[in-house]
């Protein structure tokens, strides 16, 4: 009923930018506790960034002051603008949010590279 609709991955090359877009659809009036997951080959996923209710931002330290997570509750929307982008940050990146449960959106490859 609730499906998470993932866009804005692709190929730059280090020191660009990119901005991820999540929105969410289906039975539900409002979104939630929202966030952006990661995961590189061979590595473990790992939290980049989430955004709450309320606005509370968190980042993982590799992140902090590249990226930016956003939310636009009358669109169902969030975001992730990526500056500064290291072939590091390669990986496909998740789309998440907690509403009651947790929804998982399909991944989108990022990929930094010259």
């Amino acid at each position: 009923q609730v499906h998470l609709v993932e866009s804005g991955g692709g190929l730059v090359q280090p020191g660009g930018s990119l901005r991820l877009s999540c929105a969410a659809s289906g039975s539900i009036f409002s979104i939630g506790r929202m966030g952006w997951y990661r995961q590189a080959p061979g590595k473990e996923r790992e939290l980049v960034a989430t955004i709450s209710i309320g606005y509370r931002t968190d980042y993982v330290d590799s992140v902090k002051g590249r990226f930016a997570i956003s939310r636009d509750n009358a669109k169902k929307t969030v975001y992730l603008q990526m500056n500064s982008l290291k072939p590091e940050d390669t990986a496909v990146y998740y789309c998440y949010m907690f509403l009651a449960s947790e929804y998982w959106g399909q991944g989108t490859q990022v990929t930094v590279s010259s």
